[in-house]
């Protein structure tokens, strides 16, 4: 997994409330079980018109000067639905490193984390800030710190210093299993012959 230490880039605003998971990424695309590629598809049915790849120019993120935001801000109780781990790979595939949003469902949030993407919650009133910068403005976030940083001031987030050690470092399972790499090692030489 990536680090995640600190971040800059800009904002796209989707300040819809009780985005779930089948809009982040429909069932059709769920069949693939790698986690690059899912990012052409987010946000499917808002994306594109007639069920195809024909973008729908109305769409906030088919507009040029959000095209290639890296944050998302959006409205309460984002990620709702279904468990699918693929919404937090599709968000990260898009470009998406952070998500800020009033709230989330458990599940999503814990997929995003495990994935990665770190979801921030704010209240509506920092929200509705984020979402008036300008496309061009770039906003800090610094994890360390665990600040949100902009024009519009320094907002404090949180988060649980598990998953910040998790991300500042980069360890997924697999980051942590790989760890013990040399007691692993020395565990399984130490086997007697007759479990090989």
């Amino acid at each position: 997994m990536e680090k995640f230490t600190i971040y800059s880039g800009t904002t796209v605003p989707l300040m819809n409330d009780n985005i779930d998971t089948d809009q982040i990424i429909p069932k059709q695309f769920l069949k693939a079980i790698d986690k690059k590629a899912f990012g052409q598809n987010l946000f499917f049915e808002w994306r594109f018109l007639n069920g195809d790849y024909d973008e729908n120019p109305e769409f906030i993120l088919n507009q040029p000067e959000y095209r290639h935001a890296g944050l998302l801000i959006s409205g309460d109780n984002f990620g709702s639905g279904s468990s699918r781990e693929h919404a937090a790979w599709a968000l990260s595939d898009y470009g998406f490193k952070a998500v800020i949003a009033g709230s989330y469902s458990d599940i999503f949030y814990n997929n995003s984390l495990k994935n990665g993407l770190l979801p921030i919650v704010q209240p509506r009133e920092v929200l509705e800030q984020l979402a008036q910068l300008d496309a061009s403005e770039a906003i800090t976030i610094d994890l360390p710190n665990q600040t949100i940083q902009c024009s519009k001031g320094t907002f404090p987030f949180e988060i649980d210093a598990t998953w910040k050690h998790k991300l500042i470092n980069g360890l997924d399972d697999i980051g942590i299993t790989l760890q013990y790499l040399d007691q692993i090692e020395k565990y399984e030489k130490s086997r007697p012959s007759y479990w090989q």
